[in-house]
């Protein structure tokens, strides 16, 4: 099966499990945290703290036990999650600081434009980090508003390990500067009031907010409502404080009478910093973390939440990925797909239950690295450099990190998820069928996509927004 039948299978589930015309639009939150490990909810596994609301959505809908990001950093994760596509193709890489002179390039579009043109109203609350320069703003993308900050929250003037290498961290409303952070404690409850007053605004029109929170990444700020209320410590504190956010937001719901109209989704755009020990998360069994392609840097947890349309309880058995997002929001939505070719395919049948055709999903690291494929219950990984956490390192709990050793992995490996999700044993030798099968998904990609790993330039490379002159 080659990469044009696999997109013409997606197509078809498009059209053929679409939502009448006639249907009222849903409102749509997306909710999408930093750094939040695959471990870190409740429902995951999580000890040392609560989450008691992201458990009872969970509950309350789907959660996905296989869901990945294509890139296990910032920038590219986020740049992949607003477009269905995957953010090599479109020229987004690793994480974009203040020096960055590109960003997302406005000819791309994101879910907000797809919607904004569908009626809805558009609003983001929290980290952009897809270009800082007022040109790549989220007002420049489909959103309407904007309140929060434009790229990660540790680059600042305290950076651990950058000191005065950042200016002062602007907080950002609209287009313009309001302040300049010098503590974030109360950063989760600002964006939680903001997020509130936009449903309350919209209470009468379909909406789409993304909350894109800042934490739970370093530096680890909450406010005095949940300081030293988990056992863990500020780690597990700072987690409580996001389930409040969910909880807040879903009890505004409630009051105004939306719930049963509105899907919620929760994610996250990697796995945990190891390298800050008792700053990070909780990898729930998976190996390594974020900055890597193993399952522990682009496993995430994943919860899909629409009182009467998705059942309670769901768990797909199924592998899906943050690309394809936006194409399901398109078919729930009734919104014609972006104009420019996308990754991803509708997820909807399998967040309500059902069975879809397998589809081949890529791991890509640094500029442009074809790292892994997934297929189903497969993973083959290729022969790359990665990072680790030294053996015998002392992980420390004061927000200071430890230095990364790299490991140098010279053949491909393959594993079965399905029984082994920590990716310990190899059976390559043992499937040489499925091998050579996920072989040919990685060739069809790297002819489309390119890869740095093999030296190959993709044909369907698109370039990303550059600064005006």
């Amino acid at each position: 099966m080659n990469i044009k039948s696999l997109s013409w299978i997606a197509c078809f589930y498009f059209l053929t499990l679409s939502f009448t015309t006639a249907q009222e639009r849903p409102n749509i939150i997306l909710i999408f945290a930093d750094d939040l490990a695959y471990g870190d909810l409740g429902v995951y596994g999580a000890t040392g703290w609560t989450t008691p609301h992201l458990d009872q959505l969970a509950a309350d809908g789907a959660k996905f036990d296989q869901f990945y990001v294509p890139h296990a950093v910032c920038s590219a994760s986020r740049a992949a999650l607003l477009t269905g596509s995957y953010a090599n193709r479109i020229g987004i890489h690793g994480a974009l600081d203040h020096t960055a002179t590109h960003g997302l390039n406005p000819k791309e579009t994101t879910i907000a434009e797809m919607l904004q043109g569908n009626g809805y109203a558009t609003g983001m609350v929290g980290k952009w980090h897809l270009g800082h320069l007022e040109e790549f703003l989220p007002t420049k993308q489909g959103f309407d508003r904007f309140f929060g900050l434009p790229y990660s929250n540790d680059m600042w003037p305290n950076h651990p390990e950058s000191k005065n290498y950042y200016p002062p961290l602007p907080l950002i409303e609209g287009e313009k500067t309001l302040a300049y952070l010098e503590d974030q404690s109360e950063l989760t409850t600002w964006y939680t009031q903001k997020s509130l007053e936009f449903i309350e605004q919209n209470k009468d029109r379909p909406f789409f907010l993304y909350l894109a929170h800042s934490m739970p990444h370093v530096p680890l700020f909450v406010s005095d409502k949940f300081r030293g209320k988990s056992e863990q410590g500020l780690y597990g504190d700072v987690m409580m404080e996001i389930d409040w956010s969910v909880g807040q937001i879903r009890k505004k719901l409630n009051d105004l009478g939306l719930s049963e109209n509105t899907l919620i989704i929760f994610t996250s755009d990697n796995g945990p910093w190891l390298s800050y020990g008792g700053h990070s998360g909780l990898q729930g069994g998976l190996r390594e973390g974020k900055g890597t392609s193993w399952d522990g840097g682009i496993r995430v947890p994943a919860i899909f939440t629409w009182p009467g349309k998705i059942p309670s309880g769901i768990i797909p058995n199924q592998p899906a990925m943050t690309i394809d997002i936006l194409p399901t929001l398109a078919e729930i939505t009734s919104s014609p797909l972006p104009e420019l070719p996308i990754d991803g395919r509708s997820i909807w049948p399998l967040i309500q239950g059902k069975a879809i055709p397998e589809y081949p999903y890529y791991a890509y690291y640094n500029q442009n690295d074809l790292q892994a494929v997934i297929y189903g219950k497969w993973k083959l990984v290729f022969p790359h450099v990665y990072r680790t956490i030294p053996a015998g390192s002392e992980l420390r709990n004061d927000g200071l990190p430890v230095k990364y050793s790299y490991i140098r992995m010279e053949k491909e490996m393959l594993f079965d998820l399905s029984t082994d999700p920590g990716e310990s044993k190899d059976i390559l030798s043992e499937f040489p069928d499925v091998v050579n099968q996920l072989r040919e998904f990685a060739e069809q990609a790297r002819e489309d996509m390119g890869d740095h790993l093999t030296q190959r330039i993709g044909a369907g490379m698109r370039e990303p927004g550059k600064r005006k002159p």
